[in-house]
């Protein structure tokens, strides 16, 4: 019998484009059957990252929220027609978004994901599911991190301690103790590349910092990272989320006017340290595990050579784990659409701290 074929859609907080990929989920692994990276036009990403600023009009939101919709079914149809599958044997499309605001604390907690999914499923004929945070949120979670749970179903292992490390705009860990899948547990650690790619794009006009060849020009400074280090989100209990409305360009403008004499590319190189230590001091308690890096942190060679340097447990990939680290997230929201479609929770209540496990998001048919 031939398996499902399932689309991941998904664009992260760096706001640069959207990862798509074709997928199966076989009993004993993952087949990938085609992926892509379609970057946004530079206009709707500047649009995007002053929407995540509190910088729109609610006329702004809705035009914007139609154009993210568009652009997501083109890269949907992108990656499809690439492939040379039919488009009839795809089963859904698991639709992630772009957030543009992640407030999950207080009492009108939200996530708001644009890209509309009705412009989705018309546009590509296919159904789509989206909206995955909300009924996490609605049932007491955090709405995030959302990919824990696939995690958990395909890294989890019977002999070795593994912890996933999700490296994007921010930065996750999920914990998968041996052979204890009802243990897993997982939070945002905080800035991932967000701080990275907006000091470089401020300072140097580059989107960001390729691979980390800016921050190795510098030199740490110790006063502005102890600085930086104390802001309140790091010693947060978990379950914990977090984005670019705390970790953002005034963020670090606000640091570096305390240390006004650092120079840019210490000032890169010392937010490379953060991502680095923050993260370092988060990891869980207990016996030594291996570090599995995924997400574009991961083709940040210094980035990877200073987490080598610092931390003391193994690092690797998840290429080892049979799937490229490109492409994790994209994967994860393919699978969340057929955990949907099938009827099946989708959330890690473990992680996000919601009162039970829920199936995640809305239908559009096609």
């Amino acid at each position: 019998m031939t398996a499902d074929i399932w689309l991941g859609l998904i664009s992260g907080t760096s706001m640069d484009g959207i990862d798509a990929v074709l997928v199966s989920f076989l009993p004993e692994r993952i087949e990938i059957h085609k992926t892509l990276s379609h970057h946004y036009d530079p206009t709707l990403r500047q649009q995007l990252l002053r929407l995540s600023q509190n910088q729109g009009t609610p006329d702004d939101v809705g035009a914007i929220d139609q154009a993210v919709g568009k652009t997501f079914a083109e890269a949907a149809c992108r990656v499809i027609n690439g492939s040379g599958l039919n488009r009839d044997r795809i089963r859904a499309i698991g639709s992630h978004g772009q957030t543009i605001r992640h407030q999950p604390n207080g009492d009108q907690n939200f996530s708001l994901q644009i890209g509309d999914p009705n412009v989705i499923a018309e546009r590509t004929g296919i159904q789509t599911v989206a909206d995955f945070r909300r009924r996490d949120m609605a049932a007491g979670g955090q709405g995030a991190p959302m990919v824990p749970a696939f995690h958990r179903a395909w890294f989890g292992d019977e002999a070795e301690d593994r912890c996933i490390v999700n490296i994007g705009g921010i930065t996750n860990i999920t914990w998968l103790p041996a052979g204890d899948a009802s243990a897993a547990s997982g939070f945002d650690t905080g800035p991932g590349n967000a701080l990275l790619d907006a000091w470089c794009l401020d300072q140097t006009g580059r989107p960001f910092d390729d691979n980390g060849d800016w921050a190795r020009q510098g030199q740490i400074d110790q006063g502005l990272l102890e600085d930086m280090l104390t802001d309140a989100y790091f010693a947060l209990p978990a379950p914990k989320s977090t984005g670019k409305e705390r970790f953002n360009l005034e963020w670090i403008q606000t640091y570096r006017r305390r240390h006004p004499d650092t120079s840019p590319e210490d000032v890169q190189r010392t937010l490379l340290a953060l991502t680095v230590e923050t993260l370092n001091r988060q990891l869980p308690a207990g016996t030594p595990k291996t570090l599995y890096i995924c997400g574009g942190g991961a083709q940040n060679q210094f980035l990877m050579e200073c987490l080598r340097s610092n931390i003391s447990a193994p690092i690797d990939t998840t290429d080892t784990l049979g799937l490229a680290p490109d492409w994790v997230e994209a994967v994860a929201f393919a699978w969340l659409a057929r955990q949907t479609i099938n009827g099946q929770p989708g959330n890690l209540p473990s992680v996000t701290g919601a009162n039970s496990p829920k199936i995640l998001g809305g239908i559009w048919p096609a």
